[in-house]
């Protein structure tokens, strides 16, 4: 029996017309639904609202095969990968024995120092629990560690063949470690910096390419050559852009395989144990970008979502940063937090044994092709100008008009951040004391930024003051009629860390200009309905200018006597706090 038997069939049309009608009893008028619902991304993929067989881009092959899209091998699941920057054996021990299956070790000044990475890896074993190394210029005395501790070591040394000693250690590794490869390309830095899907996908391939040509030319073959590669990416919150991503990915790869002549079938010899020549090796961590330093716990929230989207996009490792990573180093609590995180999605939820969950998915299968394409356009762009090293100016000012725009969203609270931008906890507690900072990646002179940090240092400005600035709602009417609008406010005001204090339900202008007084703010918002404001706005203004008020909002739409300005869903909200900051005369 057939799921769908008893429910009447609809056709594309039937569904267009149901559609239409829907969106013009919400004042929408349109003859295109599909127009009116559709979302485009920061590389101009278009997010359709609906989506069927015929938007199926072609066969994707199957998990374990060429191109890959489905994944780089043909078994489910993903290595549980815990990032360590400190010198704390007791620390990775503990991780290991709870649910970790290989290391990523920052090594070098602020990090962990190279003569204590013996100490660290003193009772691990390596040929169980991988090892990626990600160690800057200290990268050959950190490899040398590995290599001490015998042939049958696995993981990655983090190295570059481009700028740095990457074809030096992938010849040891091709000559007498099978299970280690050499190179990292580590597309984290597009990311943190501002860069979408597609820039962080083709600025990756490109430089995969740079380096596939360094080993090649000095004298490993494509397949050896491949099979000393890992690619790193960042997972976020948006799952279905990540899952899209890290298919893309593979599919990319997989084409630069190709085009190089690479032979079919397993390599040898390499850290790839089960993947093709093709089969790009994926280490997904979640993005630091999305991070917030505020209302912290959230990023537990986002974290998973970026975990769950690594792992069901099919990324070989993925690394959970813990939740106050924005805090500083991260405490026993944070790193059993962010590995639970993945033992739960792999053991209770069952997501470790499923591979490619998402394949066949119509949305899924036409947007990991449309971002492939605009990847590889980029890509073939970054090559045309020189390569990743000579296109560096290319790719920053791409990158940063990408991150002006995302900027502008943010400010705008069109691209909304929980706990910060949205629905703030204005007086918050502390996490936790203060810790010296994460050591971060080097990022190739690009910038690292985080998508909160600007409505967090109005936060710390003010929670810097004296007494934390407030504004007074004046709200008109009664509390059915104002309560939407004082809410709204209130949630735009607290988002830059200031008070707010409220008139309560009332229409009359002297009542409304003395409780302002009392408050002792100096600037106000009138909040009500379009019906109180009609009535009552222009009074109240010009009540509460009386009273001392250098500025006066009104949350809605419209033009008073007396109103100096419009709080409204898509208004500025950055601009609106800075000026308030201004306004209410916060020192700096």
């Amino acid at each position: 029996m057939e799921l769908a038997t008893g429910f009447e069939s609809i056709s594309r049309d039937g569904w267009r017309a149901l559609a239409v009608e829907v969106l013009r009893k919400s004042g929408i008028e349109t003859e295109s639904p599909e127009e009116a619902l559709s979302t485009a991304t920061y590389d101009g993929v278009t997010v359709a609202p609906l989506y069927d067989l015929d938007d199926l881009p072609g066969d994707p092959g199957l998990p374990g095969e060429a191109p890959y899209v489905r994944g780089a091998r043909g078994t489910p699941g993903w290595d549980v990968r815990q990032r360590h920057a400190v010198a704390d054996p007791e620390a990775v021990l503990a991780d290991l024995e709870n649910g970790v299956t290989s290391l990523w070790l920052v090594v070098g000044d602020g990090a962990i120092p190279v003569d204590a990475l013996e100490a660290v890896l003193k009772d691990v074993y390596l040929d169980l629990a991988p090892v990626v190394l990600e160690a800057g210029d200290r990268v050959r005395e950190a490899a040398e560690v590995l290599f001490g501790r015998g042939s049958e070591v696995r993981g990655n040394l983090g190295a570059s063949a481009v700028d740095g000693p990457g074809l030096e250690l992938a010849r040891r590794c091709v000559d007498g470690f099978p299970g280690l490869g050499a190179v990292t390309v580590d597309a984290t830095p597009y990311h943190d910096a501002g860069g979408s899907d597609a820039e962080e996908l083709g600025c990756s391939i490109a430089r995969g390419v740079a380096e596939l040509r360094a080993l090649t030319d000095g004298g490993l073959s494509v397949e050896q050559a491949l099979g000393q590669i890992e690619f790193r990416y960042a997972a976020t919150a948006d799952q279905f852009a990540t899952i899209a991503k890290l298919r893309a990915a593979r599919r990319l790869w997989a084409r630069v395989a190709e085009v190089c002549g690479a032979a079919g079938g397993a390599a040898a010899g390499t850290a790839a144990g089960t993947a093709g020549h093709g089969g790009q090796r994926q280490h997904a961590v979640t993005s630091s970008a999305m991070m917030t330093a505020r209302d912290p716990w959230v990023n537990m929230l986002r974290t998973t979502l970026a975990c769950f989207a690594a792992g069901v996009g099919g990324a070989e490792a993925v690394t959970v940063q813990p939740f106050d990573a924005c805090l500083g180093l991260p405490d026993a609590f944070s790193r059993r937090i962010a590995r639970n995180t993945q033992a739960l999605l792999l053991e209770e939820s069952g997501l470790g044994r499923v591979i490619d969950p998402a394949g066949g998915s119509w949305y899924v299968e036409r947007r990991t092709a449309d971002l492939a394409e605009r990847a590889w356009a980029w890509f073939q762009e970054i090559e045309a100008a020189g390569g990743i090293t000579r296109a560096a100016g290319l790719v920053s000012d791409r990158i940063a008009a990408t991150r002006a725009r995302r900027a502008d969203d943010i400010a705008h609270r069109r691209l909304p951040i929980t706990g910060v931008s949205e629905f703030p906890n204005v007086h918050e507690k502390p996490v936790r004391p203060p810790t010296p900072a994460q050591a971060t990646p080097e990022t190739g002179g690009l910038p690292r930024i985080r998508y909160a940090e600007e409505f967090e240092a109005l936060r710390d400005l003010a929670d810097a003051q004296p007494e934390r600035p407030t504004v007074f709602l004046a709200t008109i009417g009664p509390v059915a009629a104002h309560t939407a609008r004082a809410a709204f406010a209130a949630n735009l005001f607290q988002a830059g860390g200031l008070d707010t204090e409220t008139a309560g339900p009332g229409a009359d202008p002297e009542q409304i200009a003395t409780a302002f007084a009392v408050s002792g703010a100096s600037v106000a918002c009138l909040c009500s309905t379009d019906k109180l404001y009609a009535q009552h706005a222009a009074a109240v203004a010009t009540a509460l200018r009386k009273a001392g008020a250098r500025k006066v909002w009104l949350a809605g739409k419209g033009d008073y006597e007396g109103v100096d300005g419009n709080l409204y869903a898509g208004c500025d909200a950055l601009a609106v706090l800075r000026e308030t900051f201004d306004d209410l005369e916060v020192t700096r």
